[in-house]
């Protein structure tokens, strides 16, 4: 079944994000992962969320995202992201 990360970015350093960007998509791809969204325009329709940016990834199922999300082939690009950005990340099973 279907998998989707939700990841919510506030980027405090563009120039770092931007190496981030460029290195996780064929570690994101490896996991059988694949951008749905990748910031772009979004609108609060309801309550009290303010995100800054919004990427959506589709995987194969939870253990693919959470498999990516824990590697060691990761693990330099997450602490890079974490140096010039915070966020939140859930992920959530499809129907």
């Amino acid at each position: 079944m279907s998998a989707y990360l939700i990841y919510d970015v506030d980027i405090h350093d563009p120039a770092p994000y931007g190496e981030f960007m460029e290195k996780v998509k064929p570690i994101v791809e490896a996991f059988g992962g694949r951008y749905l969204a990748r910031g772009g325009r979004h609108e609060v329709l309801e309550g009290t969320w303010e995100p800054s940016r919004l990427v959506l990834f589709e995987f194969p199922d939870m253990d693919a995202a959470r498999k990516l999300f824990t590697s060691d082939d990761y693990a330099p690009l997450k602490e890079l992201r974490q140096s010039c950005s915070t966020g939140h990340a859930v992920i959530v099973e499809g129907i």
